[in-house]
């Protein structure tokens, strides 16, 4: 007898559960509505949002970064390339022996982990709130050291 109480039980749980649905989806057609104009007013990102890869430049306009590769090695997805060359006195673009001769970010595979962040000795890559990575091709989501570093304060602006 237990069982049939069970399965009339059963049964009125799976009738009443689509009305519990809809009575769901009338109050939040209900709520007021909350508008944002996006491009003007941007809601705030959390404290630990990761997204887009910025390399970072010391205040005198060095780059921060040595090439070391170890921000390559801590990436679960193997998305960055790091292609270290020696400083010279002609051309010295890092305070160290060594810079980044090439560095890229394939953003298709980029899991934004943050995983290059916590292990880069120098603080040279960030994973900034800027959110806007969509592209038509995928050859412009590979991003280059050219499009990875933060513009540098002592140069001038020519527009």
């Amino acid at each position: 007898m237990a069982d049939f109480w069970d399965d009339v039980r059963q049964i009125a749980k799976e009738v009443v559960a689509p009305f519990k649905g809809l009575a769901t989806v009338a109050a939040k057609l209900s709520e007021k509505k909350t508008t944002i104009s996006y491009p003007e007013f941007r809601r705030p990102m959390g404290v630990r949002s990761r997204w887009r890869h910025v390399l970072n430049r010391y205040d005198n306009g060095m780059e921060k970064c040595i090439g070391c590769s170890l921000c390559a090695g801590a990436c679960p997805s193997n998305a960055i390339l790091v292609v270290a060359d020696e400083n010279s006195n002609v051309a010295r673009f890092s305070p160290g022996e060594r810079y980044a001769r090439r560095y890229e970010i394939n953003m298709i595979r980029c899991i934004y982990c943050g995983f290059c962040q916590e292990a880069c000795p120098t603080g040279a890559i960030e994973l900034k709130d800027v959110f806007e990575l969509a592209s038509d091709t995928r050859k412009s989501l590979i991003y280059t050291k050219e499009m990875l570093l933060v513009p540098d304060p002592n140069r001038e602006r020519v527009d």
